[in-house]
């Protein structure tokens, strides 16, 4: 199965879904704040996992569809946050809503894109008891991505711990495909045993992508991937390549080195090139990569649980394609 294919297919069939629940209101300014991030499509691979999570236990896809919008409206909410915070003033070639609009807007248009989710979740055709599982799930990945976008902060221009590293990128990147995995699954009717599964399978997923992301920060096509290799290594930005380097290089000189280029804004592209030649040689970029290819494989391993269907095939190959694509 092509990953890429299912993903432009499923966001194709949640653009009605995403746009019908935000009614033209006052003041038309918020709506139009509101409406611009998840009207813009998207790979929109989190409400794609809760639509897979639900077919693949055996159940109708299509009474996950309202929980799969609530989950991209969450993931807009704090795309518009994140921008603010981190001063960005484009987001997928469009302007950020705090450009666009003002700083207040973007808030309340955060906060109610947030808000909108759980009043589209509490309409879920689920027994109570699942749909207490899916508001457990969901308000303790808002609660953990808060954590990691304030952990991300604090680690800024630092080398952290590669433990430190891996628990940020889970609070920050995991946690809501894992609630969009086991919240989809609850709708989808399965057992405990097989929620948790589909949980930790998203949860390895999450992080193999995001250290594959990484990966291509350093090593990529630039023509692919849309960003200069120079980036992450200018911003000085930690990750579980340069945490292996810090430990790997024997050479004092060459580590301090190393260190004068990592955060260093006007690093020249020759400074930039020694740094990620350093790397290489530490074996630093090749650790990424596996590190990544380690994460994936645990992920499918969890989806033993799973019986054959479309929908598991599509959650293997999403896994695949999370370390197997250039951008």
């Amino acid at each position: 199965m092509d990953a890429k294919e299912y993903l432009i297919k499923t966001s194709k069939e949640l653009d009605g879904p995403i746009k019908q629940y935000i009614e033209d209101e006052e003041p038309a300014n918020l709506i139009e704040a509101t409406r611009q991030y998840p009207y813009a499509g998207g790979k929109r691979m989190r409400p794609a996992m809760a639509l897979a999570a639900a077919g693949a236990v055996g159940g109708d896809r299509s009474k996950a569809i309202p929980l799969a919008v609530a989950i991209e409206y969450i993931h807009n909410f704090t795309l518009v946050h994140d921008d603010f915070m981190d001063g960005d003033e484009q987001r997928r070639g469009m302007t950020t809503i705090h450009v666009a609009y003002d700083v207040p807007t973007a808030i309340l248009a955060g906060d109610a894109l947030f808000a909108k989710a759980f009043q589209i979740i509490a309409e879920l055709d689920v027994p109570d008891k699942n749909m207490r599982g899916v508001l457990r799930y969901v308000t303790k990945a808002v609660w953990d991505l808060a954590r990691g976008q304030e952990m991300d902060i604090n680690n800024e221009k630092k080398i952290v711990s590669e433990e430190t590293y891996i628990e940020t990128i889970r609070l920050k990147t995991s946690v809501l495909f894992a609630a969009a995995a086991a919240g989809g699954a609850l709708v989808g009717g399965a057992d405990e045993r097989t929620v948790r599964a589909l949980h930790e399978y998203a949860m390895a997923l999450g992080l193999g992508f995001q250290i594959f992301d990484d990966y291509l920060g350093i090593a990529g096509d630039p023509s692919k991937t849309g960003k200069s290799v120079g980036n992450d290594i200018r911003k000085g930005k930690c990750t579980v390549m340069v945490t292996h380097a810090v430990r790997s290089i024997k050479d004092p000189r060459v580590l301090d080195e190393f260190k004068s280029i990592l955060g260093n804004v006007d690093a020249t592209e020759e400074q930039v090139a020694r740094a990620r030649s350093i790397m290489e040689d530490a074996g630093s970029i090749a650790y990424g990569r596996q590190l990544a290819k380690k994460k994936v494989d645990e992920a499918i391993s969890k989806l033993d649980v799973l019986a054959p269907s479309e929908d598991k095939d599509f959650m293997i190959a999403l896994a695949k394609y999370a370390i197997n694509r250039e951008a």
